[in-house]
């Protein structure tokens, strides 16, 4: 089977790598410059944070994403299973009980837990929530290692490239343009998202630490070397390219009330852009004629990428149906 992979973010080459290393002759079409560029998947903070998803998702992410704890390791794509901590001002704690109402697989940690996990942060919080089983990892790191995984197998990706139509009767696409794809799945919309690097020696942290906050959720993620990755707002607009002072001051404000010494880091990048998403925020996989789209990943790219690719392999190559992100209108067999 000969495919062409739209896109070369995390959607497109998790998809690009699977088919390829079940027997698809694989080419990846991306129209930016290198891996990455124009997609959202660039500025995505990394966690592999299935439980603390599901404070907020259905429990569809949650199930889909713990694979992609298995899968990222087993890739060697430097993932650090360190878990994730929850904390939160005092003025907020009524937040951490909602949160731990509306998800699992934490525990609580007092002033002492907290301070044995990030001595950093002692005696900054009283409670907090720990989830041990989830984890990290470097996003651009990730993306450089899927696109030489692929060139180990054969498989070129051809940069500044458009897609050129419709695949001749005997090729497939798999469309992983994520908002570009507009054009074809009117239904999907954009959530921006923006966030900032940061840089300072003066705090160190071992895993993702979320704040909470009613109206402006925030988390730090480490990068190594000092560098922080702080997010990431969620605006229902499709706008791409432009931060507001609001969002960079309620970053900013954020990881200094996690930390006073972020106030004096160095502000190394600021990032923007929409991400996919459906009314629903879940993922789908649909057919239109030769081509399967696969979109709508939301907050979730990192998360989700390792199950949908799995996923639309199996349609393509095994004609296999899954109703939770198929839709019903779109189930076709490949004879059709």
């Amino acid at each position: 089977m000969r495919v062409t992979v739209i896109g070369a973010g995390v959607a497109g080459l998790t998809c690009a790598l699977e088919l390829a290393d079940r027997g698809a002759e694989v080419e990846v079409l991306e129209r930016g410059g290198r891996v990455g560029e124009g997609c959202c998947s660039w500025y995505a903070g990394g966690m592999l944070a299935p439980w603390c998803e599901r404070e907020s998702a259905e429990p569809l992410v949650m199930n889909l994403g713990q694979e992609a704890l298995r899968y990222w390791a087993a890739r060697g794509a430097g993932v650090a299973r360190n878990g994730t901590l929850v904390v939160a001002q005092p003025r907020d704690v009524p937040e951490l009980t909602r949160f731990a109402r509306r998800t699992e697989g934490f525990e609580w940690v007092d002033r002492d837990g907290i301070a044995a996990l990030e001595p950093d942060l002692a005696g900054r919080f009283a409670r907090a929530l720990f989830f041990p089983e989830e984890a990290h990892l470097d996003p651009r790191a990730t993306l450089a290692a899927l696109a030489d995984a692929l060139t180990e197998r054969g498989v070129a990706i051809r940069f500044g490239t458009e897609a050129a139509g419709p695949s001749p009767e005997e090729d497939w696409t798999v469309d992983c343009r994520g908002l570009a794809a507009r054009d074809a799945l009117a239904d999907l919309r954009g959530v921006k998202g923006e966030m900032l690097l940061i840089r300072t020696r003066e705090v160190a942290l071992s895993r993702p630490v979320r704040m909470l906050h009613p109206r402006v959720p925030l988390y730090v993620v480490p990068r190594g070397e000092g560098l922080f990755m702080v997010g990431a707002t969620m605006i229902e607009s499709d706008q791409r390219r432009r931060i507001t002072a609001r969002s960079m001051l309620e970053l900013l404000s954020g990881a200094y009330a996690l930390h006073p010494a972020f106030g004096e880091a160095e502000i190394v990048e600021i990032g923007c852009d929409a991400r996919p998403a459906f009314a629903d925020n879940l993922p789908r996989i649909r057919r239109r004629g030769r081509t399967l789209y696969v979109n709508g990943l939301y907050r979730h790219g990192f998360l989700l990428a390792p199950s949908l690719a799995r996923m639309a392999a199996d349609a393509l190559l095994e004609e296999r149906h899954y109703p939770e992100v198929m839709d019903e209108d779109h189930r076709q067999r490949r004879s059709a």
